[in-house]
Parts: C-alpha cells; sequence; structure tokens
C-alpha cells in the first residue's frame, strides 16, 4: 500500500518517511497543496497524511479534493493546532483522524494500521485476468488459485498495471509508482523491470500478456488463446 505524505518540514517528514517505509509501505513526500494535487492524480494512495500549515495554504482545504479523487483514501490530519475547536474543525472537514506535533512515530502507525481495519476502505473485489488474480486491498496475488510471491517493485508494477487492466499505462504513472514520482531513475530501469515481470508472469503460466505502446507505456492484458493447427 502507498501512502501520501503532505508535510513542509523537511526533518520531520524524513523522520516520518523513514518510519513509514520501515513498517513496509511505500511513501510519497510532498510539501504543498498544489504537489498533493498532482500526487493524487498519479497514484492510488490508501493513507494521506496532511499537515494544515502549508505553505500554499491550509491543508483542510484539500480534504475535499481527496474525497473526489479518491474517495477510499483515510486522511491523518498532523497539525501543531491543538484546541479543540480546530480539532472539531478537521474532523468535520471529513479527516478520519487527528495527531497533534510532537507525536510518537509508533502512536502513527498504530493509526495508520487502525484506520486500515475501518469499514469502507479499499475494500474492491480481486481484479481477475486469465489466471491471474490481484487483491487490492491486501497486495496479494494469486494464479490459478495458488499464492504468487513477487519482488517489491516486481509487486509494485503489476499493481499500478492491475488498477488500470486493459489500458495503457504512462511511463510517467508507471514510474511514480514504482519508485515514487520524485525519484531518480535510469532511463532503462522500468524497461528491465517489465522484462523480469513478464518472464515471471510466462513461467507462472498467469495467462496474462504485457504489452508496449512504444513511446507511451504499458499495458496487461488477458492473454489471447492461441489457435492450434
Amino acid at each position: 500500500m502507498r501512502i501520501l505524505l503532505v508535510e513542509d518540514h523537511a526533518e520531520f517528514a524524513s523522520e516520518i518517511a523513514r518510519r513509514i517505509k520501515r513498517a513496509g509501505f511505500f511513501v510519497d513526500h510532498v510539501d504543498t497543496i498544489e504537489g498533493a494535487t498532482l500526487a493524487l492524480d498519479d497514484c492510488p494512495y490508501s493513507v494521506t497524511l496532511l499537515d494544515r500549515r502549508l505553505p500554499d495554504g491550509d491543508g483542510l482545504s484539500l480534504i475535499s479534493r481527496i474525497r473526489e479523487r479518491q474517495p477510499t483514501s483515510r486522511i491523518l490530519l498532523l497539525t501543531a493546532l491543538d484546541a479543540i475547536d480546530n480539532r472539531i474543525e478537521g474532523l468535520d472537514a471529513g479527516a478520519d483522524d487527528y495527531l497533534t506535533k510532537p507525536f510518537n512515530l509508533d502512536e502513527m502507525m498504530a493509526r495508520i494500521r487502525a484506520s486500515l481495519r475501518r469499514p469502507g476502505g479499499d475494500s474492491a473485489p480481486p481484479v481477475e485476468i486469465g489466471a491471474l488474480s490481484f487483491d487490492l486491498a491486501t497486495r496479494t496475488v494469486l494464479i490459478a488459485n495458488r499464492p504468487v510471491l513477487f519482488l517489491r517493485r516486481e509487486l509494485a508494477l503489476l499493481e499500478t498495471l492491475v488498477r488500470r487492466a486493459n489500458c495503457v499505462v504512462p511511463r510517467e504513472m508507471l514510474l511514480s509508482g514504482i519508485y515514487g514520482f520524485d525519484a531518480e531513475v535510469h532511463e532503462h530501469a522500468l524497461t528491465a523491470l517489465v522484462s523480469r515481470l513478464r518472464i515471471s508472469l510466462s513461467e507462472l503460466d498467469a495467462g496474462v500478456e504485457i504489452h508496449s505502446a512504444r513511446g507511451l507505456g504499458y499495458m496487461i492484458a488477458k492473454a489471447k488463446t492461441k489457435v492450434k493447427t
């Protein structure tokens, strides 16, 4: 699962991001409302950690955009505004939870886990293509009803493709979904990763194909049945 961190204090954001990564989550960090809006267009997020005092406005103004673009994303406010009225204002605006700075990072992770357990989250049925079944809520992959494990980046690539099955996914969206949208990635890294995933899926008889759209991106679809002659 991927988490969006919207926090303009760089050192504090780095501490939060390191703790989230240690817990096994992917995390993208932005420091403005504008940056968060662009991120929400590029990637699906299970949780958004949202600071209120941002350089380009109050983080509360972003909540409606999150609900519009990604209605199942959980929203945890991170703020130094600890008055009761401020807490009520944040929750009434649509946030799911509230952490007052400074806070314990272990408590933050506990609140993230608790938010993901609540009903109404990312509970869509698994996406099925060929013999492959991908549960987006648990990131569990089955092939012919057998559980299969992939390396972290292969799983992230597969998830990003599966979320938009039968549609071409732009390279930029794949790169941000796998590495984070601000990461520096070698230009051939994605090509090599796709090649490895193709081989794995073929060896596992997943019944899917990853098609290349030259200059655009990649698409996953059910493999065509070979006609016997």
